[in-house]
């Protein structure tokens, strides 16, 4: 990604951070993720309607403009402090993991973005086939992560 691409990627976070705190009901907790215009949302939202408000919120961002929106929040209460603790370390020890992919050449995981949300992990970015199927098996197999979502955008 260049540098343009990596701060529209942060103004997006940070703007929508502020529109579904100003737009949502109280309650919810939801993450955001940006990689490459791409948009993550994880987290917990209070209802059925709050979930579907927060997609509309994501897609309807028009500067910097979102290309794509994965929804993948859960209706429930937010997540207890023990959870995300939890999450916090799955992330790090599937990042670490990454980091032991040796066998595909120039493959650089520091373009694979890691979010874990309830033991569900979340792979994103820029890679080529042989590199997501390689990161996904590889982020399988750390002890406690439930399932693998890849949502990467491949390259040549």
């Amino acid at each position: 990604r260049t540098t343009g691409t990596v701060v529209d990627d942060q103004t997006i976070e940070l703007k929508l951070y502020d529109a579904l705190n100003q737009g949502l009901p109280p309650g919810n907790h939801i993450n955001v993720t940006s990689y490459n215009g791409a948009v993550l949302l994880s987290g917990e939202a209070v209802s059925a309607q709050a979930r579907q408000q927060a997609e509309e919120i994501a897609r309807d961002l028009s500067e910097p403009p979102v290309r794509e929106v994965y929804n993948e929040l859960v209706i429930g209460p937010p997540s207890a402090l023990s959870s995300r603790s939890n999450d916090t370390l799955l992330t790090t020890k599937v990042k670490g993991a990454l980091l032991a992919i040796h066998h595909i050449p120039d493959f650089d995981p520091s373009r694979v973005k890691v979010v874990t949300e309830g033991g569900v992990v979340y792979l994103l970015g820029l890679v080529r086939p042989q590199e997501a199927d390689a990161a996904a098996d590889v982020a399988s197999q750390v002890g406690g992560v439930r399932r693998v979502v890849t949502l990467f955008e491949y390259i040549r």
